[in-house]
């Protein structure tokens, strides 16, 4: 008997599919063992409009034409949406609860979405992998920018897949790490964990014969079939096959990519008949993911690699999955401790490590912040140690004795003499807030379709292509996740604040008007911020049957009014958008704000923009001539200062944000 199969259906992919019969769907997809559920209130139909559904369920077990992995599966499928492409997160709720109760092995759910903090939906999801359920999930079609992965793909306990085409390259579609849920304090996890065909993938027709489909929805179900097949093979060892088990088993045996980054492939191609070896001798044991630290390896592991370490730069933080194949639940024993090799300098090394105090549903963290000792201010090298850990789970069965893995987690790390000041800069990542904490609104509202701002404003995800511009202009970026009080401006040329939304502490806005005073320039790029443009953009959620009123605009204008008041500076709260050329670059301003004071003795670059505010509340277009969009200010000018730093300010974020820049 074949291990069942669970497919779930979603917003544009198997939303229709169980409402053919069951003779008609076997006769299609040639299924051996159909069974199928309705989920909600919707009215039945027997039209597969779409096909996606009918195309997923055929890669995992169609037994003639387009073969599946798994033909002789018990195939379980259920509908979430209506017709209208309508869903409520209590639908999810029961067909999960559905597939605990019938005791689902493995669970393809082709869908996903950027909201991480629907509690209910993710707290089911731990269920569910708590119940030995194996969640296989798309990871996303937001490719090629960076942190757009999808929950519940981006979860620990789940298997999240990404997407290549046939000449192993990945897909431009497939969504890219790393994940958001650490910002802004920490680092995000590795993702996805593995990668394997959605490109052109050929699979069932629901007209008969075959189609292909592209998608990381495709992906996923290529890697469900596969885990279906592989659990069905190793029946004997039933009782060691789990999540956890069967996520190490897939990303030990996966194949590396050459030339692609860790966020891009995870651990890398899926190899079935290598998993099928491993899972075959696979004993009880936990694993790390990534499983050693290289900040020298390039391009794997990108960003890390991308830019040495030195005293007196901010820590950098690799946040590490701990999965734990011996049991649900788990903890480790005893502290993690640093073994540095001196040999080999590990003593230049500082190390200090976090980590979840209980490891469930069959996973944790190991957050590990590298920082250099001042006894290497001025050396040049590579510098290396270890991490040894040990994870203890209850026993099980007939065991007496709790179950206990030991690992060790290679640490190598590329030193560098502390750079100048004038080279250093710092990105303000705490005041950068995203969906889902809050409706906060794409930063350009032409952008109707996504209206979230939901990437993380880090620049290792959206705003990636300004840090790899900056780097290799021989600047290095460090990230600030701590209020203004927390840092050292005496170490930083500038300071880069660039789509701001969260409120500062009057503590900050003091220490800012000193640390300006002393030498640090600071870098402002502002969005929109008007309260009936906002009313405008609200919506009607569906499934939380409210109306959902941004928290603020794309930027929060009044909050950095505040901060930039001391010197007599302010941004308006007009929208504009519009073409325009500056120092020979072609530019685009998407619904940025204006400068609306700005002191004597600065200088100010207008330009004639589009009154996109206007455009939104009345409907009406109107070009505003002499709009100030750009504002450059040398404070040592203020009463004979010396040696103090510039302010800079410009109404728009978009000209650095890779998820809204215009390329051709």
């Amino acid at each position: 008997m074949l291990a069942r199969c669970g497919i779930w259906a979603s917003l544009v992919l198997e939303s229709e599919l169980q409402y053919l019969t069951r003779d008609s769907v076997k006769s299609i997809l040639t299924l051996k063992k159909l069974r199928s559920e309705q989920i909600g209130r919707m009215k039945k139909t027997l039209d597969d409009g779409l096909g996606h559904g009918t195309f997923v369920a055929g890669v995992i077990s169609s037994y003639k034409d387009c073969l599946g992995f798994a033909p002789d599966a018990d195939l379980y499928v259920f509908r979430v949406f209506t017709n209208n492409q309508v869903s409520y997160t209590s639908w999810f709720l029961d067909a999960f609860n559905y597939a605990i109760l019938k005791k689902i092995n493995v669970l393809n759910l082709s869908i996903g979405g950027p909201d991480f903090m629907d509690h209910p939906f993710v707290d089911k999801v731990w269920e569910l992998t708590a119940n030995k359920v194996i969640m296989i999930s798309a990871i996303g079609n937001d490719g090629p920018l960076y942190g757009t992965l999808n929950n519940p793909a981006d979860q620990m306990d789940v298997i999240g897949v990404g997407g290549i085409n046939f000449e192993d390259q990945i897909a431009k579609f497939s969504s890219r790490g790393m994940t958001t849920w650490e910002l802004p304090g920490g680092y995000g996890r590795l993702k996805p964990d593995i990668v394997t065909y959605g490109s052109a993938v050929t699979g069932s027709n629901f007209k008969g014969g075959c189609r292909s489909l592209s998608g990381t929805s495709v992906a996923s179900p290529v890697v469900a079939g596969v885990v279906t097949l592989l659990y069905s093979s190793v029946r004997h060892k039933e009782d060691l096959i789990n999540p956890a088990s069967m996520k190490q088993a897939l990303m030990a045996s996966a194949r590396r990519l050459p030339g692609v980054n860790m966020f891009e492939q995870g651990h890398g191609k899926l190899d079935l008949i290598k998993a099928y070896q491993i899972l075959s001798a696979y004993q009880p044991q936990a694993s790390l993911s990534p499983s050693y630290i290289d900040l020298t390896e390039c391009p794997y592991m990108w960003p890390y690699c991308s830019q040495p370490i030195y005293f007196g730069g901010m820590s950098t933080i690799v946040n590490v999955t701990i999965l734990n194949g011996m049991g649900v639940t788990g903890k480790l024993a005893g502290k993690p401790t640093w073994h540095p090799y001196v040999p080999q300098f590990g003593n230049y090394i500082d190390v200090s490590i976090s980590y979840s105090s209980v490891l469930w549903p069959w996973s944790g963290y190991l957050a590990v912040a590298i920082s250099v000792v001042q006894d290497a201010v001025d050396w040049d090298g590579v510098a290396a140690g270890h991490i040894i850990l040990t994870i203890e789970s209850p026993p099980q069965g007939d065991e007496s004795d709790p179950r206990r893995s030991t690992l060790k987690l290679p640490v190598r790390v590329r030193i560098i003499p502390t750079p100048p000041r004038s080279k250093r800069l710092l990105w303000d990542q705490y005041h950068n807030l995203r969906y889902p904490s809050g409706y906060f609104p794409r930063d350009n509202l032409l952008k109707k379709t996504d209206p979230l701002d939901w990437n993380g404003d880090h620049i290792h995800t959206n705003f990636k292509d300004m840090y790899q511009h900056l780097r290799s202009g021989g600047y290095f970026i460090e990230v600030l996740g701590a209020p203004f009080t927390c840092f050292d401006a005496k170490q930083y040329g500038a300071l880069l604040l660039v789509d701001a939304e969260e409120e500062y502490f009057p503590e900050e806005i003091s220490k800012l008007k000193r640390d300006i005073d002393e030498g640090l320039s600071v870098l402002v790029f502002a969005d929109w911020y008007n309260t009936t443009v906002m009313k405008k953009v609200k919506f009607y959620d569906e499934n939380t049957r409210q109306w959902w009123m941004p928290d603020t605009g794309g930027a929060n204008i009044p909050a950095l009014n505040e901060l930039i008041a001391p010197w007599d500076m302010a941004f308006s709260d007009s929208v504009y958008a519009g073409e325009f050329s500056l120092a020979s670059h072609d530019m685009y301003y998407a619904s940025g704000s204006s400068i609306s004071k700005f002191p004597e003795g600065g200088l100010i670059i207008t330009q004639t923009l589009k009154d996109q505010g206007h455009e939104v509340i009345k409907g009406e277009t109107e070009k505003v001539h002499k709009v100030p969009i750009l504002g450059l200010y040398p404070t040592d000018k203020e009463h004979g200062k010396t040696g103090a730093g510039r302010i800079v300010l410009y109404g728009d974020s978009n000209c650095l944000d890779s998820s809204h820049l215009q390329k051709g």
